[in-house]
């Protein structure tokens, strides 16, 4: 993609979003997302064919910064020094997700909800299955991942409504009850969990 394209689909980008901030997701038009983005309307379509394909294409979007290999240094926070454990993982991706909530919400709660978490999931599941893989607990690994991450995906959701409080302590209901991730037959609690 060259420059121009990049900015155009950027600023289709902030349109739908900023569209998402005042309404759900199914009363949102395509040409409601052209005006505001200030396009032709051949120029959305040379880049998303319907509205799904860029809800779609946002989510990748926001999986692709959200989750990063390295734990960086953000205006919001800053785990580049932290060793890197489970959980200084998902409390950076609770913070990229807080950063985004002006339109997460609107995501989440409406019926495109159930796309976003489609996507959230199987970003999720990298980062699970590297820390499930030397589980010792008597089930199959397939299941116990896909507990774990549907429990991480829901508790996201639920936050999203109870929005009063931190990715620190989200992070912590999540590890406290989730009682999931085992090594050697003992609960990993927080930064416990390192990676292989």
């Amino acid at each position: 993609m060259d420059r121009r394209q990049k900015k155009t689909r950027q600023a289709v980008f902030q349109a739908f979003t900023s569209l998402l901030e005042k309404k759900h997701y199914s009363k949102i038009t395509t040409q409601e997302i052209i005006e505001r983005a200030n396009i032709g309307r051949s120029t959305f379509y040379s880049h998303f064919d319907t509205k799904d394909e860029l809800l779609k294409a946002l989510c990748t979007e926001i999986f692709n910064h959200v989750f990063v290999d390295n734990l960086s240094r953000e205006s919001t926070h800053d785990f580049s020094a932290e060793p890197i454990s489970l959980q200084a993982e998902i409390t950076h991706i609770l913070y990229h997700l807080q950063d985004s909530r002006h339109y997460l919400r609107g995501l989440l709660l409406s019926e495109s909800g159930e796309m976003f978490i489609k996507h959230f999931k199987d970003y999720l599941v990298d980062i699970f299955r590297k820390n499930l893989k030397d589980s010792c607990m008597d089930v199959p690994a397939d299941y116990m991942l896909n507990h774990v991450v549907c429990n991480f995906a829901e508790t996201v959701r639920w936050w999203m409504q109870n929005g009063e409080y931190s990715p620190e302590d989200v992070s912590r209901f999540f590890f406290t009850v989730s009682c999931l991730l085992h090594e050697g037959g003992t609960v990993i609690g927080h930064s416990s969990v390192t990676k292989n």
